[in-house]
């Protein structure tokens, strides 16, 4: 299952990769019109919104997949691993509970709005919508496979604490 994760996860980065040089092209190229053609293209903006729109819930799942979400872990990191486990433990549960969340008004939004087209692109909004059931959809196999693996002992103690430090901070006692 976490090689098939592994799969998409590459494919949502490449697929981020390149919405992010269309992005960059577009508004570039916006830019110098505007300023040195004065003209532009408005489909531009739209799309470009979009598009970051989409990136950012692509980026949440494959960070969700690396584990590389910022958190805090000064109270985890006191507790027993029994205490860690069961944090642990609540967080997945937690994190499925919203993704259920996202899901459902993300569908609802995506329905409602299915039949309303955008300003510019004339594209049927539901589109728009569709970003948030599509990052449910693919953040809940990682946050299943997580707690399954907590949940039959097969995740090192090691990996109850989430957070990895930056390669930018000074190794050691960061409370000297």
């Amino acid at each position: 299952m976490q090689k098939l994760i592994d799969h998409y996860c590459r494919a949502l980065s490449a697929l981020m990769v390149i919405s992010l040089l269309l992005m960059v092209v577009m508004v570039f190229g916006n830019v110098v019109m505007r300023y040195g053609f004065n003209s532009g293209l408005t489909l531009s903006e739209e799309l470009s919104r979009w598009l970051f729109v989409w990136m950012t819930f692509m980026g949440a799942v494959v960070a969700l997949n690396e584990r590389a979400h910022l958190g805090t872990d000064s109270l985890i990191v006191r507790l027993p691993v029994a205490g860690q486990k069961l944090c642990l433990g609540a967080t997945f549960v937690a994190m499925l509970f919203i993704c259920w969340l996202i899901f459902k008004g993300s569908l609802e939004q995506t329905k409602i709005n299915w039949d309303s087209t955008s300003a510019v692109m004339e594209t049927s909004m539901g589109y728009f919508y569709a970003s948030g059931v599509a990052f449910a959809v693919l953040a809940a196999p990682i946050l299943l496979l997580n707690l399954v693996r907590l949940l039959t002992g097969q995740m090192a103690d090691s990996e109850l604490i989430g957070i990895r430090e930056s390669d930018d901070m000074p190794h050691g006692d960061p409370h000297p």
